[in-house]
């Protein structure tokens, strides 16, 4: 899956995801978004991480420091999913050579 990461101030990042400037702010100290390294008051991030910051935050009242817990439980449950998803794959693999029906192939999918 392809990442963008966009440039955005934190005003327009409020204005856009319906956040506070403070909001922002916040979640820059928090660390739960990225400061953009050469533009002060800017956030250096991919749209979808903020958004569902946001609807954590606004849509389901999550606390901000319940927001770094949750997103730690998202980001390690893709990647147990991405790990079962390659274990299927081998299986399948040594599923089709035990049948001797072809050759043993090199899933690595990180």
């Amino acid at each position: 899956m392809e990442t963008h990461i966009i440039t955005i101030t934190y005003h327009d990042c409020a204005a856009w995801y319906g956040l506070s400037e403070t909001d922002v702010r916040e979640f820059v100290d928090l660390g739960l978004l990225q400061p953009a390294p050469d533009v002060p008051n800017a956030l250096q991030e991919e749209p979808l991480h903020v958004a569902r910051l946001a609807r954590l935050h606004h849509d389901l009242g999550l606390n901000k420091d319940s927001l770094g817990v949750i997103l730690a439980m998202r980001q390690r449950l893709e990647q147990m999913q991405q790990e079962l998803h390659q274990q299927r794959a081998r299986v399948h693999q040594l599923e089709v050579f035990l049948r001797g029906s072809g050759p043993l192939l090199d899933v690595n999918f990180r």
